[in-house]
């Protein structure tokens, strides 16, 4: 365990121990050239620094034990801690003072100071020396514990945002699932076994997509098309020509970074709010192009618009129509890009809803800005 026993808040400190012996050693080599410095300035000879060097390494020495001392109080109540480094730091401080007094009058016998004024001499500067550096060190300490609660707490915060972003993730629509299982389970009972098992399999890849993949992880924008492409062939075989799905790409923006799966459920509500309630279904439509820094995604549709209830993006059918719902694509997009996106929805007078969502341009290979990370 280190002198200080705390967790490191950066590179200096990333090996507490070495810290330790690198600031002991520097205060007070610090300390000693002050003293010789100081000195020299009034006239004193060579010699004057051999009690000065006994001095250092008797603080020095005395300091380390204080350090063993002090770690094994930091943790107890504070009127402990607080007595007991005192009364620690009050008994070294004496035992150095006597130390230098004893050798400043075997170097000088013939002191008319004597020893009880070399002693009260030397214990002045003494715990004030050691008074700093008990000061210090326990300013150190406790800088430590506060970065190390700061850093516990954005760990927490990390993990909570990672298992709420999983749960949106894992929140896949039981409609779809039991819609899809169903029409195969129809297939199979009318032997069409080639369309049954084309199914099965694009099912099969879906899930292995959205089940396998990590649920915090960001993907390319083609790489988020192509699985919508994927979706959307196990929905054609249900829907056959009502569903009419239709991409607009900027090869531009192939290349951007979002979250998995964030575009599925915007893509599923318009099949259950549009194609389904419609004899000739709908068209789907979406686009994606640079609209300045930022990529713009647009997902349309020419059903019936919402009404009643539906009308609440985020309360109304809509949501529910996913289980995780508009609402939760917003709070997807704040955890990956904080404040700079945008989440619009339009219902037209004739007709048809309308999502757009702007997010920042980052390419592949660039850090997310949000809390959304691999």
């Amino acid at each position: 365990m280190s002198l200080f026993g705390l967790s490191s808040p950066g590179p200096f400190f990333g090996n507490k121990v070495r810290a330790f012996w690198h600031l002991q050693i520097l205060g007070w080599s610090a300390w000693l050239g002050l003293r010789a410095v100081s000195g020299f300035a009034y006239g004193q000879p060579f010699s004057f620094l051999i009690p000065q060097i006994i001095s250092a390494l008797t603080g020095f020495s005395l300091s380390l034990l204080l350090s063993v001392c002090y770690r094994a109080l930091i943790n107890r109540r504070p009127i402990l801690m607080w007595v007991g480094s005192f009364a620690l730091a009050a008994v070294a401080t004496a035992l150095w003072a006597f130390i230098d007094a004893w050798v400043a009058q075997i170097q000088n016998p013939a002191s008319e100071a004597g020893f009880t004024g070399l002693l009260l001499g030397a214990m002045y500067i003494d715990a004030t020396s050691l008074g700093a550096w008990s000061a210090l060190y326990y300013a150190i300490n406790y800088f430590l514990r506060l970065e190390e609660q700061n850093d516990r707490v954005l760990r927490l915060e990390a993990q909570a945002a990672s298992a709420q972003l999983a749960m949106l993730r894992y929140q896949l629509n039981p409609h779809f699932l039991f819609n899809t299982l169903n029409s195969i389970s129809t297939l199979v009972l009318l032997k069409q076994s080639e369309p049954a098992n084309a199914m099965l399999s694009r099912l099969s890849a879906f899930l292995r997509y959205t089940l396998a993949n990590e649920p915090t992880a960001q993907v390319t924008l083609a790489q988020e098309i192509e699985t919508l492409k994927l979706y959307l062939e196990i929905e054609k075989m249900r829907f056959e020509d009502r569903l009419r799905p239709h991409f607009e790409i900027d090869p531009a923006v192939a290349r951007a970074r979002l979250p998995s799966l964030l575009l599925q459920p915007l893509i599923e509500n318009a099949i259950k709010y549009a194609v389904t309630p419609q004899e000739d279904g709908a068209d789907i439509t979406l686009s994606a192009q640079l609209a300045g820094q930022n990529v713009r995604i647009t997902v349309s549709d020419t059903g019936t618009g919402l009404s009643g209830e539906a009308t609440d993006p985020t309360t109304g059918a809509a949501t529910e129509s996913t289980g995780v719902g508009l609402a939760n694509i917003r709070d997807r997009l704040a955890q990956a890009f904080g404040d700079q996106q945008r989440f619009d929805t339009y219902s037209g007078a004739d007709g048809g809803f309308t999502v757009v969502i702007e997010f920042p341009f980052q390419p592949e290979g660039q850090p997310m800005i949000g809390t959304e990370r691999t």
